[in-house]
């Protein structure tokens, strides 16, 4: 519960600040997402064609991306930053998984799909902005609850809805 607690405060102290203009970094998040998604297809056309030259291309690719993650994963310990990157890659797998879905009319399993990628997305923004800390996550984070201050209530909250909450109000594409 403490940690909850603290995950929230950090929330609110950032949406309080109204510094953190991650527009930028959405953007960039996107085309790293889709650089990711050209590795992968470099890969499958290299051991589909043998053609060396989809390596070299591949090569290129995962330096260009490597460069700009770097603009936004500036401070990392451990493995963040491969779970950083995973947690993009995985998001955007299932963004494309829920656009086929949607495509043969299978709206509820698009849903559960969108919203499995943005929590994934979220959490990347999460431990990237240091507003989640993995050494502070505990096993049962996913069932504590949240006081509503305004209507005196608790809430069973999960720490993927508070971060899409802060990933929504943080990240705007159409922010200048």
């Amino acid at each position: 519960m403490d940690n909850y607690e603290t995950l929230i405060k950090k929330v609110k102290k950032i949406e309080a600040q109204k510094k953190l203009d991650l527009s930028s970094g959405e953007e960039l998040s996107v085309g790293i997402m889709n650089l990711i998604g050209i590795e992968e297809h470099l890969f499958f056309s290299y051991n589909k064609t043998n053609n060396k030259k989809y390596l070299d291309i591949l090569d290129e690719v995962r330096r260009m991306r490597i460069s700009l993650l770097k603009e936004l994963i500036k401070d990392y310990e451990g493995e963040v930053w491969c779970i950083s990157k995973h947690l993009l890659a995985a998001s955007m797998r299932l963004m494309e998984v829920g656009t086929k879905y949607l495509k043969n009319g299978d709206k509820e399993k698009a849903k559960e799909m969108f919203e499995n990628s943005y929590k994934l997305y979220s959490l990347f923004w999460g431990l990237n902005t240091k507003i989640v800390n993995l050494k502070e996550v505990k096993r049962d984070i996913k069932d504590v609850y949240l006081v509503d201050e305004k209507a005196k209530k608790f809430e069973k909250v999960s720490v993927f809805s508070k971060l899409n909450d802060f990933v929504q109000k943080a990240l705007d594409c159409c922010r200048e």
